[in-house]
């Protein structure tokens, strides 16, 4: 079991390419996300406050 993690002395290289390789997948799956939520957000207010301005004009 040593052998793998080990990996014939690269051990060390590979396992941290595997890690951040994993983290840029993790945060290539989340930005999106944020940036939707975030954006759902801004145009939530934005309609409020249109809705208000022409509530508000007579």
């Amino acid at each position: 079991m040593n052998e793998i993690f080990a990996m014939g002395g690269y051990g060390a290289y590979v396992w941290s390419s595997f890690a951040i390789f994993v983290f840029a997948l993790l945060i290539d799956y989340v930005a999106p996300r944020l940036r939707y939520r975030k954006t759902i957000a801004h145009l939530q207010g934005r309609y409020r406050r249109q809705k208000n301005r022409q509530e508000k004009a007579p």
